[in-house]
């Protein structure tokens, strides 16, 4: 189930920090493109991160296959070594891990930051992308391999979006189809899938065909938490010029 795009009546105003966050990976990709080295020098690397030391050089993976994964000099030594949390979030692997999240940022950033606020929108993601990071390095805390990637913290704008607006519609491809269907329906099967293909990588410890299952569960977990939390002490959701004609919607009532 692929989503398209979502039901946007409630925004009252544009979502300058979810533009401001495309724009923001979107350059450092470009970075990313010019510089080769720049990749390896400021991803999250687990084990510098849990020991406080930076990796400069190649470090050999299994004696076997005799592989050896790139490393370049970081931020430097702890405390310095930690920016590294937040420069890998806006850092991907290639055009379509970079669209794939901006995608999903795009389609469900939008409303999650219309609830919360513009600041606070943009301290819950930078949060929810180093919970996401945190959960995966527990996961593996002498690990070599570098981490990278918006989808913790967009994993967690999921969460939040599940929890604020589990009714609202979401227009997908599911078998070659567009379909509208209700948020819980789609977010439930992305999490779904990522305990499923996660499994091994919890129990193993180990990133499962380079995806950091471990980081999704675990920015999203952040994301729904924090969105209950806010439901119970936050301010109530903004009234949109439309809500008198959505009250009047049976299909659009809410769940909570």
């Amino acid at each position: 189930m692929f989503p398209l795009s979502d039901d946007d009546r409630r925004l009252s105003g544009p979502a300058l920090v979810t533009w401001f966050l495309i724009l923001a990976n979107v350059g450092f990709f470009f970075v990313q493109a010019a510089d080769a080295e720049f990749t390896y020098a400021w991803s999250t690397v687990p084990y510098e991160i849990t020991s406080g030391q930076d990796i400069a050089n190649e470090v050999p993976v299994g004696a076997a296959t005799m592989s050896e994964i790139p490393q370049r000099p970081g931020p430097g030594p702890a405390p310095m070594i930690y920016l590294t949390l937040i420069t890998s979030m806006f850092m991907h692997g290639g055009l379509m891990h970079i669209g794939g999240n901006m995608l999903y940022l795009w389609i469900f950033g939008d409303n999650v930051e219309h609830r919360f606020g513009h600041a606070p929108f943009l301290v819950f993601y930078l949060v929810s992308g180093l919970a996401a990071s945190f959960a995966q390095i527990a996961l593996d805390p002498d690990g070599l391999i570098p981490s990278l990637g918006a989808s913790g913290a967009i994993s967690g704008v999921l969460g939040a979006y599940l929890v604020l607006f589990p009714r609202n519609k979401v227009n997908a491809i599911f078998f070659f189809r567009v379909v509208s269907v209700p948020a819980f329906l789609v977010l439930g099967v992305y999490i779904v899938f990522q305990f499923v293909d996660g499994w091994g990588a919890i129990f193993s410890t180990e990133q499962m065909g380079g995806v950091a299952y471990g980081a999704h569960i675990g920015g999203f977990v952040a994301g729904a938490l924090a969105a209950l939390v806010y439901r119970l002490i936050g301010k109530k959701e903004q009234q949109s010029p439309l809500s008198p004609a959505m009250r009047r919607d049976p299909q659009n009532r809410p769940m909570w």
